[in-house]
């Protein structure tokens, strides 16, 4: 399904059977990407001036653009979508409001919302699309989708002021959300620097305990080094620290508990016993006084 799309006449009975076609390829066949190539043959076969003119055309464009972007978000090309329907659209302003709704819904999932700021500003500023029937729906999807999720609360106020087409009881109603969802904001602002000020006086607690624990550590072992110090001072220094070794290779480094283990430790067991008895020799011994 994913050869060379048939050379159909120019124009818009060539976009209608490549838009059939890219639906069958998405839904049926579930090959996206010869789905967006019939796609983006369709709408180069429209050319530029049909995108905003007859109103058939301008469907066809625009059911085009909305495969396309499914094709796109299913091969998780995401961050292509927004350049790609601008390449066929030039400016945000003339975006079809079913596909600036599809957009901004899929940013808003993927959670990256500040890719619409610019483009959804711009579309909702132009004043030839605030005479559309979804402007309304469009403004609440930006202001719910992108603007209040951001904290951008005076652009979302100043956005809504500037609208002429709301009478002053949408306008209310529009700053009360945005009202409400600043108060969510400040109450979540707080809570968060509430719990990092109740953190940070735990981790000092528990750094406290900690370094006091190692302090106590550090006190004991220099006790203990300065009395093994007294007691093995008359012994020969290279075998002691021979044999301290070798029982740590024992005891700390090896696991008894494995078969492999057991005949290199019954070797160092072998030189630890030959060591201490070198160490503990007549020669070194100190001597008996009647």
């Amino acid at each position: 399904m994913r050869g060379e799309p048939p050379a159909w006449a120019p124009g818009p009975a060539q976009a209608a059977a490549l838009l059939e076609e890219a639906a069958d390829l998405l839904v049926l066949h579930r090959d996206f990407a010869a789905a967006l190539e019939r796609c983006e043959a369709g709408c180069d076969s429209l050319g530029p001036g049909h995108g905003h003119g007859h109103e058939s055309f301008a469907e066809v464009k625009c059911s085009l653009c909305v495969v396309g972007i499914q094709a796109l978000a299913e091969m998780n090309r995401w961050r292509e979508v927004l350049s790609w329907v601008l390449h066929y659209y030039n400016v945000p302003e003339h975006l079809p409001p079913k596909v600036l709704e599809l957009c901004i819904l899929l940013y808003s999932k993927v959670r990256e919302p500040q890719v619409m700021l610019e483009v959804g500003s711009s579309w909702l500023r132009a004043h030839g699309n605030q005479s559309l029937p979804e402007f309304g729906s469009l403004l609440e999807l930006y202001l719910a989708q992108v603007l209040l999720p951001l904290g951008r609360f005076e652009g979302a106020e100043e956005l809504v002021r500037g609208c002429a087409v709301f009478d002053s009881e949408q306008q209310l109603e529009f700053l009360s959300t945005i009202l409400e969802s600043r108060c969510r904001w400040a109450q979540q602002e707080q809570a968060r620097s509430a719990a990092e000020e109740q953190q940070d006086p735990a981790t000092e607690t528990v750094l406290g305990v900690l370094s006091q624990k190692l302090l106590t550590m550090l006190t004991l072992l220099r006790r203990a080094l300065r009395s093994m110090s007294n007691h093995f001072c008359l012994l020969p220094y290279k075998k002691m620290l021979l044999a301290t070794f070798l029982l740590y290779l024992v005891v700390v480094r090896l696991d008894p508990a494995s078969p492999t283990s057991l005949p290199f430790i019954y070797k160092l067991v072998q030189l630890f016993r030959q060591a201490w008895a070198a160490v503990l020799s007549p020669i070194h011994r100190p001597p008996i006084r009647n």
